[in-house]
C-alpha cells in the first residue's frame, strides 16, 4: 500500500517553510545592506588616503584646481571626441549633452585622485549609484560621495581658454587648504556620503559684491543638515519634520559613512552628526532659508564666530 502525505501534513510543511522564509528574508536583506555599508566605508577610506597621497605630491596642498581635459569623463559615452577637438564646450556648459563632462573641478573632484586609486568604480556608491549609469544631465556623477570644500577650497576659472579666475570664484579654505593646517585631522570630516551632490558646500563670509577671493568656512549649520536628513512637510527651519528620518538620505539605517582628514573612515549616526554641528546661532551667523538648499556656496549671513570647538568641522 502506497503511503502519501495528507492534506493537513502538506499544509503544515508549507506553513513551516513560509515561517522560515519570513524569518530569514529580512536577515538576508540586512546582511546584504551590511555588506554594502562595508563597501562604502572601504571606498571612503581609500578616497581619503588618495587625497593624503595627492597632498604629499603637491606641497601638502589639497586639490582645488579647475581644468578642462578632452575625453576624461567617467562616463565613457562622452569620451568619443576625435583627438584635437577643443574640449572647452564640454567644460563651459555650451553643449546640450554632457555639459560639463570634461571639466576637472570640485564637482568632479574624483578625477583629481583617480590616478592614486587606480579605479573609477570606487567612486560609485553601492546604494545611491547601483551601477555606472548614474549621471547628472551635466555628465557628472549624481551624488554618492561628497568632498568637504571648506577643507580643500574650490576654484572656478573662466572656461574661455584664458585660465583667469571667474567672477565668483577663488574660494580658499579658511584653514589654508593644506593637510597639516587641519587642527584635528582625526576628528575633521573630509568626505561624507551624500545623495544629491558630489560636494559638501562651504560658507563664504561677506556678500556677492566681490567673490574673486573669499575664505571658505564649513557648512556647519545644524538647521541645514536637519532639513537634509529629515523628511519634508514639517515646521522645521528648513520645512522638515523634526526628528523624522528620511531613509533615502542615510540609507544605512540612519548611519552616515564619513572619511576623516587622517585617512580613517567610519559611520556616524544621523543624530550624532547633528549633535556635532552647531546651530546658526552657535556658529555666529544669521539663519536664512537660502541656507537650506544643497549647493556649493552659501554667503551673506555674516562672518562665523563660534565660541566652542566643533571638531567634526575643524572648528577649534
Amino acid at each position: 500500500m502506497k503511503k502519501a502525505f495528507t492534506l493537513i501534513e502538506l499544509l503544515v510543511v508549507i506553513a513551516i517553510i513560509a515561517i522560515l522564509a519570513a524569518i530569514l528574508f529580512p536577515v538576508f536583506a540586512q546582511a546584504k545592506q551590511a555588506a554594502k555599508k562595508a563597501v562604502s566605508i572601504s571606498n571612503q577610506k581609500q578616497m581619503g588616503l588618495s587625497l593624503i597621497m595627492y597632498s604629499g605630491d603637491y606641497d601638502d596642498q589639497y586639490p582645488r584646481e579647475d581644468g578642462c581635459t578632452l575625453n576624461d569623463s567617467f562616463n565613457p559615452a562622452f569620451n568619443i571626441q576625435p583627438a584635437g577637438t577643443n574640449p572647452l564646450p564640454w567644460c563651459a556648459g555650451t553643449v546640450s549633452t554632457g555639459k560639463y563632462a570634461f571639466r576637472d573641478n570640485h564637482y568632479e573632484w574624483y578625477k583629481w585622485v583617480v590616478p592614486y586609486t587606480k579605479s573609477q568604480q570606487l567612486f560609485f556608491h553601492p546604494v545611491i549609484q547601483k551601477d555606472p549609469t548614474s549621471w547628472t544631465t551635466f555628465g557628472e556623477l549624481a551624488g554618492g560621495y561628497a568632498l568637504n570644500l571648506s577643507i580643500t577650497g574650490a576654484l572656478n576659472v573662466k572656461m574661455d581658454g584664458s585660465g583667469t579666475v571667474a567672477s565668483f570664484g577663488d574660494r580658499k579654505s579658511w584653514l589654508g587648504g593644506s593637510q597639516t593646517s587641519v587642527p584635528g585631522p582625526a576628528d575633521t570630516m573630509l568626505i561624507m556620503e551624500q545623495i544629491t551632490s558630489s560636494v559638501v558646500g562651504g560658507y563664504e563670509s561677506g556678500t556677492t559684491a566681490n567673490k574673486l577671493s573669499l575664505s571658505y568656512y564649513p557648512l556647519a549649520v545644524r538647521e541645514h543638515w536637519s532639513g537634509y536628513f529629515y523628511k519634508t512637510g514639517g515646521a522645521g527651519s528648513c520645512g522638515e519634520q523634526v526628528g523624522v528620518q528620511d531613509p533615502t538620505t542615510a540609507p544605512f539605517a540612519a548611519q552616515v559613512p564619513i572619511s576623516y582628514c587622517d585617512g580613517h573612515a567610519k559611520t556616524l549616526a544621523v543624530g550624532q552628526f547633528l549633535a556635532n554641528t552647531p546651530t546658526a546661532s552657535q556658529y555666529g551667523i544669521g539663519f536664512g532659508s537660502d541656507l537650506c538648499s544643497i549647493t556649493a556656496a552659501y554667503y551673506g549671513h555674516g562672518t562665523p564666530a563660534w565660541t566652542q570647538p566643533w571638531p567634526m568641522w575643524g572648528l577649534q
